[in-house]
């Protein structure tokens, strides 16, 4: 928390639990009220640049031509395993950045051990977003900044002050990560090392062609999985609903949140960027919450956060009334129920 502290209640009983993030001010990342104001001024004294990164335009190009002749071999010639393969490795993938480099890191929405953290290292490397520290401070410059200009993320091009904004977000706490450091120095390695992997596994377990292996099982999966992504800089900017706030670009979409794994409930986000759910609903369109709640179940998960009911109704005042005032969610009931179904106790590292 930027303030260094937060009410907190306990929902049910100490090893499973939520915070409550009672006040929007509490938010980590929230936008600064300055900050905002400052760029109006600022923008009105420049002129706007974008710079086209000629690099990465024939890369996307070069993916993009794999990705059709992938999608090709998908249903004329790849193995029902590999389509296997490359739908759940694109899950994988895709879930790693939503719940672990975007929920947990960017917006320390939710706290988790060594394993889970390798668990979404891993996919977030087979992701191909470049290394943590970077997409993660892309993130937390986008969150702040974005209701003025768009980050990005696909990168063909680039707007100047992005960059003139990351210089002023604090990145020492994934500076200090030693998992994060390891994936920063051999990123490059670890790239290949997981094409490899995605090429290999439909190649060695189920005889599948190393050309069909290659285009389906890491191309087109790479392609499918960054268009989730780009999703939310896009479509969750433009079609939808803003129950929470209308002043802002970012939208509610429930399709859109199927496709994302829950980040498309995007007008929430912006509002209360802490709620690990990045939603008032719990697993609504919403896969990373309702992994995120499984782990924490196994005890491998704990502190995450929530807006509290109260702190949502009286956001929602300020929307555009496309849904009840009543918020959706009750995390005593919720909880509650989980509780009775899985009678266990959470072990923290």
């Amino acid at each position: 928390m930027t303030s260094g502290t937060m009410p907190e209640e306990v929902l049910v009983e100490e090893d499973f639990k939520l915070h409550h993030v009672s006040q929007q001010e509490d938010n980590y990342l929230a936008p600064e009220i300055e900050d905002m104001k400052q760029l109006e001024e600022d923008a009105k004294k420049e002129e706007y640049k974008m710079e086209y990164v000629w690099v990465n335009v024939g890369i996307q190009i070069g993916l993009h031509l794999g990705a059709f002749y992938g999608l090709y071999l998908s249903l004329t010639d790849a193995k029902w395993q590999t389509n296997l393969w490359m739908i759940v490795m694109t899950l994988y993938a895709g879930n790693s950045i939503t719940a672990g480099a975007h929920r947990m890191w960017c917006h320390k929405s939710y706290k988790a051990n060594f394993w889970v953290r390798l668990f979404y290292l891993v996919g977030t490397t087979m992701s191909i977003q470049s290394f943590f520290v970077s997409l993660i401070g892309s993130g937390r410059v986008s969150i702040q900044m974005n209701e003025h200009f768009q980050n990005d993320v696909i990168e063909w091009a680039r707007d100047h002050r992005v960059k003139e904004m990351g210089k002023k977000v604090d990145m020492s706490d994934l500076e200090a990560d030693p998992l994060l450091a390891f994936q920063r120095r051999h990123y490059v390695p670890l790239i290949f090392s997981s094409i490899f992997f995605l090429t290999a596994v439909p190649h060695y377990c189920w005889g599948e062609s190393w050309n069909t292996a290659y285009f389906v099982g890491a191309i087109l999966r790479l392609a499918l999985q960054l268009h989730g992504t780009w999703f939310i800089n896009s479509a969750a900017h433009t079609f939808g609903y803003k129950p929470f706030d209308t002043k802002i670009t970012a939208v509610d979409t429930f399709f859109y949140a199927c496709l994302t794994n829950g980040e498309a409930w995007h007008n929430y986000h912006h509002t209360f960027p802490q709620d690990y759910r990045a939603s008032e609903y719990m697993w609504k369109g919403n896969m990373s919450a309702a992994m995120i709640d499984f782990f924490a179940y196994m005890g491998w998960v704990w502190d995450r956060k929530t807006m509290s009911k109260e702190a949502i109704e009286r956001q929602k005042m300020k929307g555009d009334q496309s849904r009840p005032l009543k918020a959706a969610h009750n995390d005593e009931d919720d909880f509650d129920y989980i509780t009775k179904a899985f009678s266990v106790k959470a072990h923290h590292d």
